[in-house]
């Protein structure tokens, strides 16, 4: 089994940053692709960006592309989603999931394991 623990989410007013954090314990595997999906009220769980398991490769939905970075530090089996210039239609729970491959991957069924979700308000 693996857990995921994320951390870092809060309320940011509008063109402010925020940095998610996700911690890693349990039969990890440096291997795998990691992502950040999100989910706001009353919508479904959406994908906003993927990392390969060497961090030489990452994937955004269209809406974050240039403002949220994907990282990861494998020796301290730790994922980031650093998001800057925020907006209000980015307020939702963010979860981050490990996948059962090693590339990067937009789809859910793909993930294996889940975190808990940190919720990411964002004030106009």
């Amino acid at each position: 089994q693996v857990q995921l623990v994320e951390s870092g989410g809060g309320l940011v007013q509008a063109g402010g940053s925020l940095r998610l954090s996700c911690a890693a314990s349990g039969r990890t595997r440096s291997y795998a692709a990691m992502g950040w999906f999100r989910q706001a009220p009353g919508k479904e769980r959406e994908f906003v960006a993927s990392i390969n398991w060497i961090g030489s490769s990452t994937s955004y939905t269209d809406s974050v592309k240039g403002r949220f970075t994907i990282s990861r530090d494998n020796g301290k089996n730790t994922l980031y989603l650093q998001m800057n210039s925020l907006k209000p239609e980015d307020s939702a729970d963010y979860y981050c999931a490990a996948a059962r491959i090693a590339g990067v991957t937009d789809t859910p069924t793909m993930y294996a394991y889940w975190g808990q979700g940190t919720q990411v308000t964002v004030s106009s």
